[in-house]
């Protein structure tokens, strides 16, 4: 339907009216854009969302060091201050107060959140950093891939959205100025009918 519609508006009738033709050449300026413009901006998006993650993907595995860690007891219940951010936002792992070797040598204790028990004196792996604070696992490539990959389609895609809002606007412009013009025409028409000069 749309598709006829489309086409109807660029075949020469003496029903087409200038604003068919104004609004079928901005559906096209549309679709254009949106085929040269949103990959340009997702190219652009995933460039430098690409050369942002390298470099940080780079600093992680420079300053975060693994080192073994080991268990001093279990804790249970509400934590006592040691450590907020090692257990922040991870109800599925168990707390347990260790100790671990920073870089420099020292030995550092605190809380530590485990996904599996441990025991007093079991050791695991744990993340640091340069000053032996606990931290997260360093991004690795393949992990900076799908990002650079996903902020080079969002943005696209973004892109594309606006393309699109834009021209729903000025098709809802088009339209509301069509429909004054008709409202216009009925009044003028609706003051000479019946009359016998006029014509109607």
């Amino acid at each position: 339907m749309r598709a006829t519609a489309f086409v109807w508006r660029w075949r020469r009738n003496a029903l087409r009216r200038r604003s068919d033709v104004l609004e079928a050449w901005v559906g096209v300026a549309a679709v254009v854009l949106m085929l040269l413009v949103g990959p340009a901006v997702g190219w652009v998006t995933g460039s430098l969302a690409n050369e942002a993650l390298r470099r940080a993907v780079h600093e992680q595995q420079l300053h975060r060091h693994l080192v073994s860690a080991t268990t001093v007891r279990s804790v249970s219940g509400g934590s006592d201050g040691t450590d907020h951010q090692s257990t922040a936002g991870r109800e599925d792992y168990r707390r347990v107060l260790a100790r671990w070797q920073d870089p420099a040598g020292r030995l550092r204790t605190g809380l530590v959140a485990v996904r599996q028990p441990a025991r007093p004196g079991e050791r695991f792996p744990l993340w640091t950093d340069d000053r032996g604070q606990v931290t997260g696992r360093p991004m690795d490539d393949a992990t900076a891939t799908v990002h650079t990959v996903l902020a080079g389609l969002g943005s696209a895609a973004a892109a594309a959205g606006l393309l699109e809002g834009a021209r729903r606007l000025v098709v809802w412009r088009l339209a509301h100025r069509r429909y004054a013009q008709w409202e216009r025409s009925w009044e003028r028409a609706a003051d000479t009918w019946g009359r016998a000069d006029a014509g109607s």
